[in-house]
């Protein structure tokens, strides 16, 4: 096999990617369209270009972010490596000045002598060379189109449309309830039931609520008729009546007071996202609404006034892969071809979780190219757990995700004193793992 492994895209995957397969030995030829050709999501001609906020989010280790940056540092990740260079004052967040971290990256990659930067659009997958394609969720036509025609026109998403996710843990169960709609089969969804006038309050701040700020192709995407009837944000099914919810996702029928057998007038169900019944998300809440208003208006629901959220909702345009069954848990496609995708494609969610993935997928080819197995990333760590999700979706489904707590491997044994130590001990056990397969790498790296 050919010592040179080829990257398609420059964003923070593609950055990670080609600086991790140039350290263990390979040589990369890094294909960015930029400057001549940008996504309508990018304006500035650096590589690793942020094109939201300039905040990496959390760098506490009892928060999942926090932890995996914390697993790219101690692996010597470009990304990590830069935000530390570049960060601005930002309280218990890790924020950086983008221009400067944009160019720290650049710097960096075109002054690597195993890294050639090549200016140039690719349209398809065919190389001569094992691949990286890490060219994000705004996709060219052409190459979104030769992906589809090499893997099935089942495999790509053009649009994001999850509900959000919150942490079981907090839901308040002394209001909530588990039932089934008419007791039919097991009783897994959890139950949030509203009277009538907790409901019209809900709906009136729920209509009055900030939407996020979209974006122009996210604007045109969601012109599309399937879009609004098939994945419709709650605000605006609630903007179609008084009732509207309440004959569709709050729909109370079925589902009487498991104390008095009196029906609610609107309940709220929660469905199981993870085997191990850490996360649920709130079914039929796919929404524009910004964070903030997430937060709040959600939280008016029976039982989540003190939810915490593992993911918000979405809707955008974001094409991504169907990885489950397509990736192995290093973001390789399964069989025998040397094809890895990397970033926000493969389904992954935020800035870090798209680095990490270009960080195991350059890791993973690098050592395919020298014969070698790469080091195994386990559910144990955050950087694994990502893999794992990717490559096995969860509970028979798969949408996006940022990392969490919720899809890292459980502890063998319970922790006291509450979620914090679980969390510390997590961070913990995953960071002792990391620090063996750091060592192991940098052996191996000695002998590239």
């Amino acid at each position: 096999m050919s010592n040179t492994i080829d990257i398609y895209g420059a964003g923070l995957a593609g950055a990670e990617a080609a600086w991790q397969a140039a350290k263990y030995g390979a040589h990369v030829r890094l294909y960015e369209m930029k400057p001549e050709k940008r996504t309508p999501a990018h304006t500035y001609g650096g590589f690793a270009e942020l094109v939201c906020s300039n905040s990496l989010r959390s760098d506490c280790l009892t928060n999942a972010v926090g932890l995996l940056k914390e697993e790219m540092h101690r692996l010597g990740s470009l990304v990590m490596e830069a935000a530390y260079e570049c960060r601005v004052p930002a309280g218990g967040a890790l924020a950086v000045d983008r221009f400067k971290f944009s160019d720290y990256i650049t710097e960096k990659l075109r002054s690597n002598p195993n890294i050639e930067i090549i200016p140039e659009e690719k349209t398809n997958g065919i190389s001569e060379n094992p691949l990286i394609i890490a060219t994000g969720p705004l996709t060219s036509d052409p190459l979104a189109s030769w992906i589809s025609g090499e893997f099935g026109a089942s495999t790509l998403n053009f649009f994001d449309a999850a509900a959000p996710i919150v942490d079981f843990s907090t839901v308040d169960m002394e209001k909530a309830f588990f039932a089934s709609r008419y007791g039919k089969g097991d009783a897994d969804y959890i139950n949030c039931p509203m009277e009538k006038d907790e409901y019209l309050a809900f709906l009136h701040e729920l209509l009055n609520a900030r939407t996020a700020e979209l974006h122009e192709f996210d604007s045109d995407a969601q012109k599309a008729p399937n879009v609004f009837e098939g994945c419709m944000p709650v605000e605006v099914m609630a903007a179609r009546g008084e009732d509207t919810l309440r004959y569709g996702p709050l729909k109370p029928v079925g589902l009487p007071d498991p104390k008095t057998g009196k029906e609610f007038y609107a309940v709220v169900q929660l469905r199981k996202e993870d085997r191990n019944g850490t996360m649920y998300n709130l079914v039929g809440f796919q929404t524009h609404l910004a964070i903030p208003e997430q937060k709040r208006v959600f939280r008016m629901i029976p039982g989540l006034e003190n939810a915490e959220f593992f993911r918000f909702g979405v809707m955008h345009r974001n094409t991504y892969l169907n990885s489950p069954g397509l990736l192995d848990g290093h973001y390789r496609v399964i069989g025998e071809r040397p094809l890895w995708f990397a970033g926000q494609m493969t389904g992954v969610e935020g800035y870090i979780e798209s680095a990490a993935s270009g960080m195991l997928a350059g890791i993973d080819a690098a050592f395919s190219v020298r014969g070698e197995k790469c080091p195994e990333f386990s559910d144990k760590t955050a950087i694994g757990a990502l893999g794992c999700y990717v490559s096995r979706g969860s509970n028979g489904r798969f949408d996006p995700m940022n990392v969490n707590f919720g899809i890292i491997a459980p502890l063998d044994k319970r922790v006291k004193g509450g979620k914090k130590a679980k969390n510390e001990a997590l961070a913990a056990r995953a960071l002792e793992i990391v620090d063996g397969i750091a060592a192991e790498l940098s052996a191996r790296e000695q002998g590239k």
